[in-house]
């Protein structure tokens, strides 16, 4: 069993342009995903890239235009959407406050299964 208190996690600079903190990973527990979570300020984006994972976004506050491949979601606090393998994707915070959300990736992330293609 583990515990990560968010307070005790320390913040990194994503490769995509958010603000992350790892919470759960096979590298701290025995898991096959990966849990983070992601902060995005007012009309920023991240940058586009994929993943050979696939992704589940969950969003806890805010407002966000995800693209996936040549679609585009509007998400709100609460929504969530499934990200397939190899897509294509990005998120912009379209709202007034800072974007806040949570990341399942399965299989658990890699840096060398994360492509950026900007």
């Amino acid at each position: 069993m583990s515990l990560r208190k968010n307070s005790e996690i320390e913040s990194i600079q994503g490769n995509e342009g958010t603000t992350i903190k790892q919470f759960f990973d096979p590298h701290n527990t025995e898991i096959g995903y990966s849990l983070a979570q992601f902060t995005l300020e007012p009309g920023k984006k991240s940058k586009l890239h994929k993943l050979k994972s696939s992704e589940i976004y969950y969003i806890l506050e805010g407002n966000a235009s995800l693209m996936i491949d040549d679609k585009v979601l509007e998400l709100n606090k609460d929504d969530s959407a499934c990200v397939p393998p190899n897509s294509k994707q990005s998120i912009k915070n379209t709202g007034e406050q800072n974007l806040r959300f949570l990341c399942i990736v399965e299989p658990a992330w890699k840096a060398e299964d994360e492509i950026m293609l900007e």
